[in-house]
Formats: C-alpha cells, sequence, structure tokens
C-alpha cells in the first residue's frame, strides 16, 4: 500500500470501525507474510500458506479501498 494510501486509511479508520478492522487485518497478513520472506527455504505447505496469505491480503487491501472511495464520494 503506498504511503498516501495508508495515511488515508488511517485517518478514515478513526472513523470507520469496518475500515479500522480491516486495516488491522492487513498488517497482521503483511506481518505473516514478512515471516516467511526470512526463511532460507519454505516447505509445500508454507509456499501454500505464503500464496493463501497473500490472496486474503490482497483482498482486504480491495476491500479497504472501496470502503476509502465510498467515504470520499458521500463526503
Amino acid at each position: 500500500m503506498e504511503a498516501r494510501e495508508e495515511a488515508l486509511v488511517n485517518q478514515l479508520a478513526a472513523q470507520d470501525d469496518e475500515l479500522k478492522s480491516l486495516y488491522l487485518e492487513h498488517l497482521e497478513l503483511k506481518r505473516r507474510l514478512e515471516d516467511f520472506r526470512h526463511k532460507a527455504y519454505l516447505t509445500a505447505e508454507e509456499e501454500v500458506e505464503e500464496k493463501r496469505i497473500q490472496k486474503l491480503k490482497l483482498a482486504s487491501k480491495d476491500r479497504m479501498m472501496a470502503i476509502v472511495w465510498r467515504h470520499q464520494h458521500h463526503a
């Protein structure tokens, strides 16, 4: 997520519980991916889990951006 997007999400999350929850989920998924990236080798199961987490992280970002868009166009 770009710094500008993240700043906007942080600002709006103070007013929107759903957005705040999604942002916290997104950060946790990002942290889990970082854990995988620090490993020298991934097992087959870890590779599958890494792909699953990447998809979840992308989906959470899409949902966050939809909420941000909704806030911007209803303001």
